[in-house]
């Protein structure tokens, strides 16, 4: 693609141990609550919801229970995505724009539906970029959205070359300091960051034992919410918007400890929220 440059054996995409193994935990990942949430339209997301419920889904025929849930699911989750690109700021079919941790691709096939630019998502599982990459050829936009085998710390693309950039639920598996620089790098004077994340509050102290639980559930490690804020200032991120979307996530999680697709984290999730050590917040920025 015009304006890259290839990543060579010099600069290799996992530079790490801890990398590779979340590679490897993302590339093995068929996880049905990711899977059969994204059958329902084609858009398959890797993140959580909000919104209220509708609790009739399980209610009625048993026969068609799951398949209202499954559902109900993906309309919170797709509820979410459209929250977060309703903060990348005013968008044109010129612009190009970055899905950093890009998953399957669900955000970016709704950000190029929306605005018609250019998306570049990146992710360092191969299996999701090539699944990404199959999609986009379905959906005939393979042109416009394209999915890179990259790391999101060192993408290898030219400097202010992004309009938007964004990470949705990914921010928890690198430095922060590294990723607002590359970000920063990135971005075009004046261009727009947002990220959604859980991250724990510092109000409480150090993370608490459900926090823990995730982390090593998700092969990650939450950062603090400070350290967000530290870290965007330090990089020329400047934030404009700060929205705390956890009490808009509880109900997604009871929804989802109750139906046959729940994984076994959703205590630990909800126990997190209800007793504040952790938050689930969105932060939009702009590059400065």
């Amino acid at each position: 693609m015009k304006g890259t440059h290839p990543v060579t054996a010099e600069t290799p995409v996992l530079a790490s141990l801890y990398q590779h193994s979340v590679a490897d935990y993302w590339n093995a990942e068929r996880n049905p609550v990711n899977l059969r949430l994204g059958d329902v339209d084609g858009i398959y997301h890797h993140h959580y919801g909000i919104g209220e419920v509708d609790w009739s889904v399980l209610e009625g025929p048993e026969d068609t229970r799951d398949k209202r849930i499954v559902e109900e699911l993906h309309r919170l989750e797709s509820a979410q995505a459209d929250v977060l690109i309703s903060q990348l700021g005013r968008l044109r079919p010129q612009h190009r724009v970055m899905d950093a941790g890009s998953g399957r691709g669900g955000s970016s096939f709704l950000v190029n539906a929306r605005h018609g630019c250019q998306v570049d998502g990146v992710s360092i599982s191969e299996s999701q970029v090539s699944f990404a990459n199959e999609q986009a050829k379905k959906r005939g936009v393979d042109d416009k959205v394209r999915f890179h085998f990259r790391n999101m710390l060192d993408t290898g693309f030219e400097t202010g070359a992004f309009q938007a950039i964004w990470n949705n639920e990914s921010t928890m598996y690198v430095e922060l300091a590294q990723l607002f620089a590359e970000h920063s790098r990135l971005l075009a004077r004046g261009g727009r960051y947002v990220c959604i994340t859980g991250c724990y509050n510092d109000a409480y102290g150090l993370p608490s034992r459900a926090v823990s639980q995730i982390n090593a559930h998700y092969i990650c490690d939450i950062h603090p919410r400070s350290t967000y804020f530290k870290e965007m200032a330090a990089n020329r991120l400047i934030p404009i918007s700060v929205i705390d979307l956890t009490a808009a996530t509880i109900p997604y999680w009871e929804l989802r400890a109750r139906t046959s697709l729940a994984t076994g984290i959703e205590a630990a999730f909800l126990d997190a929220y209800n007793n504040g050590s952790f938050q689930y917040l969105l932060i939009a920025a702009d590059r400065v």
